[in-house]
């Protein structure tokens, strides 16, 4: 089995000495976010009593307590004043976000399922675990396209390929686009007019900023824009890794018509048995109403800050980003104006890392299972920079490349 996208850049990372949490590195590829301490947000979950039932299987699909602490978090963000809502039984919960979405996967049987990249690297594995019933449709969002899916060319492609399904991550990972308000309306509109079920990996969906760099209206779901919930052909994937900060706890949770969920847990029964019984009692006090708030308020000044820090940096550095995040904690940059070999995603990757600086090469997002498409040439250029750490290693890091550059051009 072979590493691929960002699990093979941090295997290059560790030849050159790359250790998680050395101090001695700045790691710019993170995809995580800052999992300690921040200002304004409620003190981190760090004790629970193991309870006597706690050493015994849990349901396959979750906990009642936690499916209920989900479906009022939505219900309560983007469903109030409507008369469907969701309740416990359209809510599973998994393992983290990839065995959420493995069980997706798996409970489809010869199906034609879309894909927009460049998008998540993990979403190649994916495909490729599954290509004996999937047959991949993929779709590009390239520089031409502003690395934007429009709702029209959604629909099109859906009609068009017969297609029954579809998975786009929003926030996209690594681009930082964001579908939102009536480009996302749009989406389930094209959803439910070509019978087409949206697989929405909402991972990122509380790292929102506006166009200024301020913090975003957040967070985004597309669960506003659901008329009924046992009808609707949506899938929301979400968790505590990336939105919460608690990616350690391996936790993640879909929302969907009740029949899917029932299927999505026989699914789990046999596939991977179900969740942790501790971490779930813990996940619904993370998802305490006022909690839940003070963290997605404190993340998202946080990391707006960070985001401009290094938008800053990097356009210091000559690396363009034409297209700046509304959302994840990711910047897409552009370095084909930087001076040779720089301008090379894989250079540029290589040597970082002799100065201890992590970066992601853009080709690793270019979501290719078995091959559905041309490699994308132009993500040579791209590289994923990531605001996910503290803030002085993103500004130590951009110290570092720009020394890299500095001594590659006096050489040159």
């Amino acid at each position: 089995m072979p590493y691929t996208g960002v699990a093979q850049a941090m295997v290059d990372a560790s030849e050159f000495g790359y250790r998680s949490g050395r101090p001695d590195w700045c790691n710019l590829g993170q995809g995580q976010p800052d999992v300690g301490r921040i200002e304004g947000a409620p003190n981190r979950l760090t004790w629970i009593t193991l309870e006597p039932h706690d050493h015994s299987y849990g349901p396959p699909g979750g906990i009642d307590e936690l499916k209920e602490a989900v479906a009022s978090h939505y219900n309560r963000l983007y469903r109030l004043g409507e008369d469907s809502r969701y309740k416990k039984d359209n809510v599973a919960i998994a393992s983290g976000g990839r065995l959420m979405l493995s069980r997706i996967f798996s409970t489809f049987d010869s199906i034609s399922m879309g894909y927009k990249f460049p998008d998540c690297s993990a979403y190649h594995d994916l495909f490729t675990h599954h290509l004996d019933r999937i047959k991949p449709v993929p779709v590009q969002a390239g520089p031409d396209e502003s690395f934007r899916l429009e709702a029209s060319e959604l629909s099109k492609v859906m009609a068009a390929n017969n297609l029954r399904a579809f998975l786009i991550g929003n926030p996209c990972n690594p681009t930082g686009d964001l579908v939102r308000d009536g480009d996302l309306k749009a989406y389930m509109t094209a959803a439910r007019k070509n019978k087409c079920t949206l697989i929405m990996d909402e991972s990122y969906s509380h790292f929102i900023y506006d166009g200024n760099g301020a913090p975003g209206d957040g967070p985004v779901s597309a669960a506003t824009h659901v008329r009924n919930v046992e009808k609707d052909p949506v899938l929301i994937v979400d968790g505590l890794s990336k939105n919460f900060r608690y990616p350690g706890w391996r936790l993640s949770w879909v929302l969907g018509p009740s029949a899917v969920i029932k299927n999505l847990e026989r699914c789990a029964t046999g596939f991977d048995g179900g969740p942790s019984l501790p971490a779930q009692r813990l996940a619904i006090k993370a998802l305490d109403p006022e909690r839940a708030d003070e963290e997605t308020i404190a993340v998202r000044r946080l990391f707006a800050r960070k985001r401009n820090v290094m938008l800053e940096g990097l356009e210091t550095l000559g690396v363009k980003c034409a297209h700046p995040p509304r959302g994840t904690f990711y910047v897409w940059g552009d370095l084909s104006s930087l001076p040779k070999p720089f301008n090379a995603a894989a250079t540029f990757f290589s040597a970082g890392l002799q100065r201890k600086v992590v970066t992601v090469p853009g080709r690793f997002f270019d979501v290719n299972p078995d091959g559905t498409h041309p490699p994308m040439k132009g993500l040579k250029k791209w590289v994923r920079f990531s605001f996910g750490p503290s803030e002085d290693k993103i500004t130590t890091g951009l110290e570092r490349l720009g020394e890299m550059i500095e001594a590659g051009v006096e050489e040159d």
